[in-house]
């Protein structure tokens, strides 16, 4: 009998501890998508990557031009003239592999300066959200963006523009 009653007190705390917490959600895509700083970081970033893409297109221009060329000519070469040409196409497609490596592979140029300016703003953005979840007594803050599994949210709960509001003081 003892352990029932400590199973329902038991029971009654645990489901009043459950209805007493606070919820919200934010959609950190639309309060990255609305701040200045974002956007300028975002142009930055798109510019970079459309001058590294362009140096690219014209290294590929060039082997295909190199490479064209062999063809035409091979039937009239020496075979050492062959291999010099072969090898000089090879570098040049290895080069070309290493500066696309370089340039926007995992750990490459565009991933560090992508780490350098949209680091920082997600921290800001990670900082209010903790700041208005420890001010409002909220328990949970979900993310709402991206492959989110919350298949239903009251827009009251949406704390998104209040996030924007604070960091753009």
């Amino acid at each position: 009998m003892k352990t029932k009653l400590v199973a329902i007190v038991l029971s009654l705390f645990v489901s009043v501890t459950v209805f007493a917490q606070k919820y919200a959600y934010v959609d950190t895509k639309y309060i990255l998508e609305n701040l200045d700083e974002y956007k300028e970081a975002h142009r930055q970033l798109d510019e970079l990557s459309e001058k590294w893409q362009k140096d690219l297109e014209q290294m590929l221009s060039t082997i295909e031009t190199k490479r064209a060329s062999y063809e035409a000519e091979k039937a009239l070469l020496l075979d050492e003239q062959k291999v010099a040409r072969e090898k000089e196409l090879n570098d040049l497609q290895n080069e070309l592999l290493e500066f696309q490596k370089k340039k926007f592979g995992v750990g490459g140029e565009l991933f560090l300066k992508r780490q350098q300016l949209i680091e920082p703003i997600q921290d800001k953005i990670y900082k209010e959200i903790k700041n208005i979840a420890e001010s409002g007594n909220y328990s949970f803050i979900f993310d709402s963006a991206m492959q989110s599994n919350i298949l239903y949210a009251d827009k009251k709960l949406d704390k998104s523009d209040l996030v924007l509001r604070n960091l753009k003081k």
